[in-house]
Order: C-alpha cells, then sequence, then structure tokens
C-alpha cells in the first residue's frame, strides 16, 4: 500500500466518567484516504471513542489533531466531518432528495445545484433516479441506508464517522452492502473511520482494524495481521472461531500441553514464552488416517456438523465425555468428511499452522 499523508491523529486521548476510564488514553495515526474500522465488545470504549472524533464528547485527557491542528474545542458542526449514525438519523417528513440535499441547502447552494449533486451521489449509491421525490419513509431499510450516506457525502468531508449503520439489517443485505461501502470508499477516496462489533464486517472493509479491551486499543494492524498473529487471548478469540490449548514451553523447543498429557511442535516461538495458549484456526486443522500425515495429532469422536453454505464446520471432541475438549474442524464442501457422525476420528495439524499468544 502506497504511503499516505497522516490526516487524524490521536496522542494519549482518553475519556474518563468519574472513576471510569472508558477511554484510556489512545495514541493512533490514521492516514489520508484510509478505512480504518474499531471493533471491541460491547462497553470497550468505540463509541466514546467514535463521539470524541467527531465532535460529540469532550475528551478528559490527551489532544485530537487534524491535519497538524489541535481540534479538541472545535464543535462538531466546525469540524470537516460527519457521522452517518445507527438509527440513520433522516427526516422522514422529506424526500429521498431532500434529504440528501439537506446540507448543501443549509450552505445556501441554489436548488438547480443542489439536484444535480443529489442526483450524481444517488447514482454512486445506486439509488434510482426516480427515487428523488420519493418519500424517504416509502424506501426499504437498505435504501435507507443508501440515503444517509449520500447525505453524509453531500457534506464533503474530508472524513466520514460510522457507527454501527449495518447492524440492525438482515444478513444478506448486510454482506452486499459491506461490498458497497468498500467500493464507495475506493470511488471517492474519502477517509473512513468505522465501528462494528463484528469483526467479519471490519475484515471484509478495512485497510486497517483497531481492536478495543475496556477502553484500551489493544491491537493495530491490517485484517491479515490481526487474523494471522493476534497479540493475545482476546483478540485472537474475537476475531472469530478458534481452538485454543494452554501450553508451556519444554526442552527442545516443544510445548507442553498438561490438558492433553502430550508435547506439540511449536510455532516460531515468542522471545522470553513460557507459557501461554496455543491457537489453531479451524480452517488449518484436518483429518488424518495415517501416521506422518501432520505433526500434531488427537484422537477423538465426531460428534456434529454445521453446513455453511461453501463450508462445513465438524464439532470432534477430545477426552471423556463428561470432560470432553470440543475442537471445531472447518472444510471446503468438496472436502467434506466421507464418514458419519459418531466416528472415532483424528485431527491434525503442523506447528507453522499454530498461533501462540499470551492471556
Amino acid at each position: 500500500m502506497t504511503t499516505r499523508p497522516v490526516l487524524l491523529e490521536l496522542r494519549g486521548l482518553g475519556k474518563s466518567f468519574g472513576a471510569l476510564a472508558a477511554v484510556d488514553r489512545i495514541d493512533l495515526a490514521i492516514a489520508e484516504g484510509e478505512f480504518f474500522t474499531i471493533v471491541g465488545p460491547s462497553g470497550s470504549g468505540k463509541t466514546t471513542l467514535l463521539r470524541m472524533l467527531a465532535g460529540m464528547e469532550q475528551p478528559t485527557a490527551g489532544d485530537i489533531v487534524l491535519r497538524g491542528l489541535r481540534i479538541n474545542d472545535v464543535p462538531a458542526n466546525r469540524r470537516p466531518t460527519c457521522m452517518v449514525f445507527q438509527s440513520l438519523a433522516l427526516f422522514p417528513h422529506r424526500t429521498v432528495g431532500e434529504n440528501i440535499e439537506f446540507a448543501l441547502k443549509i450552505k445556501g447552494v441554489a436548488p438547480a445545484t443542489r439536484k444535480i449533486r443529489a442526483l450524481e451521489l444517488m447514482r454512486l449509491l445506486r439509488l434510482p433516479e426516480d427515487y428523488y421525490p420519493k418519500s424517504v419513509t416509502k424506501c426499504s431499510g437498505g435504501e435507507r441506508q443508501r440515503v444517509a450516506l449520500a447525505r453524509a457525502l453531500a457534506y464533503d468531508p474530508e472524513i466520514l464517522f460510522f457507527d454501527e449503520p449495518l447492524s440492525a439489517i438482515d444478513y444478506k443485505l448486510r454482506k452486499t452492502l459491506e461490498k458497497e461501502l468498500k467500493d464507495i470508499h475506493r470511488e471517492t477516496g474519502k477517509t473512513f473511520v468505522y465501528i462494528t462489533h463484528s469483526l467479519e464486517e471490519a475484515m471484509v472493509m478495512s485497510d486497517r482494524i483497531g481492536v478495543m479491551r475496556a477502553g484500551v486499543m489493544v491491537q493495530v494492524g491490517t485484517p491479515n495481521e490481526i487474523y494471522t498473529a493476534p497479540r493475545d487471548r482476546f483478540v485472537s478469540e474475537f476475531i472469530g472461531d478458534v481452538n485454543i490449548m494452554p501450553v508451556r514451553r519444554v526442552e527442545g523447543g516443544r510445548l507442553r500441553s498438561d490438558a492433553f498429557a502430550t508435547d506439540f511442535t511449536a510455532p516460531r516461538m515468542p522471545e522470553g514464552f513460557a507459557a501461554g495458549h496455543l491457537v489453531v484456526r479451524p480452517e488449518s486443522l484436518r483429518f488424518v488416517t495415517r501416521d506422518g500425515e501432520a505433526e500434531n495429532v488427537l484422537a477423538g469422536r465426531l460428534y456434529n456438523e454445521y453446513a455453511l453454505g461453501s463450508r462445513i464446520q465438524y464439532q470432534v471432541r477430545v477426552g471423556a465425555p463428561e470432560g470432553a475438549h470440543v475442537f471445531i474442524v472447518e472444510k471446503l464442501r468438496q472436502q467434506a468428511y466421507a464418514g458419519a457422525l459418531d466416528d472415532e476420528v483424528r485431527i491434525g495439524w503442523d506447528g507453522r499452522d499454530s498461533i501462540l499468544v499470551g492471556d
């Protein structure tokens, strides 16, 4: 990726409510034209952080710097930014065109020029031109999402902030709009700062992702970095199904799993690593039938399977039924397991296909 200048910088940014540090002194730089997504569970501080960036909350520590200028005290309506809310906040008594043109009307732009710009944005957002006079209340959920985004773009902001705009719509439409948002980001070249509790959503759209926990930005990286090299157990579990085993380092550069009374080969060992967790993604596990097919092997029972369209997930239980460890194996449909439920199976993986993380 081409190096781009920093547009927005957070320097020790914090927000406290009494003794609670909702956002705990975050340092972060967002590049011009970047699609940066902040993810985290409820209560992690991501919404409070976004509200500070948009000028809707006042920081209690640190600075927000836009193009080198501190903007902590600049009110929201004076910042070159715009927010797309989860509720969309459209004007129900106005038409599609009137909603989109609202910012231009406030600026005193002539009606004919406003309409030209509104129609341009409708084409960009894949809204038919004959929707211009349509009441926004007669639009579907996906259409209202597009109207809200067109209205935000009409402000011509330098940064668009998104507060979980896709969380309230159905799965199929959400997947469509994720791709459209990424396309619109590319076409407009605007800087997008997006928050969501869904890492899957973030993985699809983002240039970089910041993972938040308890007010702290615990890891920042590209989608590939977050997925393949999580910094700790929290990040590894937050980004999807994982198989996690407590392990400790033993002689010979191997890992000892006391839970399974066996040793495993290790991926690259972090310096000073003594104990932690071995993470194996479901797609890195495989069914093995012969010795030597995998460096690490566990025996278990095939308990269930789940069809996921082009993929199938299998649940394998290892150990006694009353205390079995559950493993998830994921395969492409073309590579489906040929046996039946309750089969005795062996699952395996190679050291290079696992990840070591701390607590």
